[in-house]
């Protein structure tokens, strides 16, 4: 169906049922809150906090808090025009389907293969993430020692059987674990300024002056990738209540809710050390387990346990999140015909992409069978690496959509505010842009490994774009009606 020149008028929240065999996702199946918690729980604020903000910190100093900040202030602005554009495009494709109506239907399908490539990387990673803390977390609590391929082959069935069932419940396993995410990490905020009071929230670490050191630029790197996942919320404008209301809010409460957690978080945790002792902790040996020592230091030894188990059930939200994402964009694209055409078939009953859901956990199982054939490390190499390959995709495209944000709107503004049309997407074009290339160039800080490995993890990447940009030709010169119809599959649920 072809973009419409106005936002459609709204409808009774009324959910369609798909068909057996059919190619429609179960409709008016997602409210603003479910949105969030897919959008929330894919970052795994958790894992964020305990595991990637200690290394932010030997990075970016006492400016880390502020880092979270502008990250979240550059997304906001992303999403500003992002959001507007879903008035117009409500394509489980997403970033396919906004990159080809703002910058050309090759540009699109270019990045439709990077799309697939980089959720199907970042959520094989997840589950080696999750095989390697369920590991070593079920030996120290109960002694039941089992390797972390056992439990990555545990979670890619879970996932799967929640992937290939009604997408509503999955957003309230999703909702369950990142509410006790944000407890577990309230405690330990509340631990800390009970003891510390305001001294704990130091206002030296919000001085922009702070920003100048040597790290800032890897800071920045992994506190972008902690919102990775926040534009999934326009993968389910098909399965949503009242599209052009919920994606947008869903989009504003995700982005805000991260920024101000993150940052609240990271200076809490520095204020129970102070800022300078705090730094130099995350600069040496004990940064990884600097988050548990303070939770043990002002809550109590129990909080530090209870956070250890709940890394565990956040990989498996992300994981989750994450495979959702995947299975819809392979979805779209088979629907598309760019993919094989039996990816855009959706189970009856569930409405949900089951083919797709199939196809992606039969990828992961071989690829985490690979790694434990291989004898590889599940946290340093099969999480690491193939999760690296797959943020910085994402960033990429994060970037694309922007300018295709600029793009589409240049031609025809739809009413829409000269902010949020034009100046929104192309500042946040240049923000993305800029940590795109600072995280290609500084490619060790997602991935852990250097000099031709990391070569080999990016080289992907534009193979794939390239590839699309060669099918995209090809289907031009041989079927021009075919081609003309890409992209316009819009579904007007509203």
């Amino acid at each position: 169906m072809a973009r419409p020149s106005a936002p459609v008028s709204p409808a009774p929240h009324t959910e369609t049922p798909p068909t057996e065999g059919g190619t429609a996702l179960s409709s008016a199946a997602i409210g603003v809150f479910d949105l969030v918690f897919f959008v929330v729980a894919a970052a795994a604020p958790l894992t964020a906090v305990a595991g990637v903000a200690p290394a932010a910190m030997a990075m970016g100093g006492i400016a880390t808090p502020l880092g979270y900040v502008l990250s979240g202030g550059l997304l906001a602005l992303f999403a500003a025009g992002f959001t507007a554009m879903s008035l117009y495009v409500r394509n489980a494709g997403a970033f396919y389907a906004y990159v080809a109506r703002g910058l050309g239907k090759a540009t699109g399908i270019g990045t439709a293969y990077v799309a697939v490539l980089s959720y199907n990387l970042v959520e094989i990673g997840l589950v080696a993430c999750f095989g390697f803390f369920a590991s070593g977390g079920v030996a120290d609590l109960t002694g039941f020692v089992a390797p972390w391929w056992v439990w990555s082959a545990i979670c890619i069935v879970a996932v799967a059987v929640l992937g290939w069932l009604r997408v509503t419940l999955s957003a309230k396993v999703l909702g369950l674990a990142l509410v006790l995410e944000v407890v577990v990490l309230l405690i330990l905020e509340g631990g800390v300024l009970g003891h510390r009071g305001t001294a704990a929230l130091d206002p030296a670490v919000l001085n922009p002056g702070s920003l100048g050191g040597a790290g800032v630029a890897g800071m920045f790197v992994l506190a972008i990738g902690a919102f990775t996942g926040f534009e999934a919320t326009a993968i389910y404008a098909e399965e949503a209540r009242e599209p052009r209301r919920t994606v947008p809010r869903a989009t504003f409460i995700a982005v805000g809710f991260l920024a101000v957690f993150y940052a609240f978080a990271v200076w809490v945790v520095m204020g129970a050390f102070g800022p300078e002792e705090a730094v130099r902790i995350a600069r040496g040996g004990d940064g990884p387990d600097m988050v548990f020592s303070a939770a043990g230091r002002f809550v109590g030894s129990w909080l530090p346990d209870i956070m250890h188990v709940l890394i565990i059930t956040s990989a498996f939200a992300a994981t989750l999140a994450f495979h959702n994402a995947a299975a819809r964009y392979m979805y779209a694209l088979g629907r598309e015909g760019l993919l094989p055409r039996r990816l855009g078939r959706v189970t009856g009953g569930h409405g949900s992409p089951g083919t797709a859901v199939v196809v992606q956990s039969l990828l992961a199982a071989v690829f985490i069978a690979a790694g434990a054939l291989g004898g590889a490390d599940p946290y340093a190499v099969v999480f690491l690496w193939p999760n690296g390959t797959g943020v910085l995709g994402i960033m990429a495209m994060q970037a694309l959509a922007a300018l295709a944000v600029f793009g589409f709107f240049r031609r025809d503004r739809h009413g829409v505010s000269s902010f949020r049309a034009r100046w929104a997407p192309l500042l946040s074009c240049l923000g993305l842009s800029v940590l795109t290339v600072l995280a290609a160039l500084r490619f060790d800080l997602l991935t852990g490994a250097s000099g031709t490995v990391n070569v080999a993890l990016l080289v992907p990447l534009p193979v794939v774009f390239c590839a699309g940009l060669l099918v995209a030709r090809r289907i031009r010169r041989t079927d021009p009606e075919r081609y003309a119809q890409l992209t316009t599959v819009d579904v007007e649920r509203d």
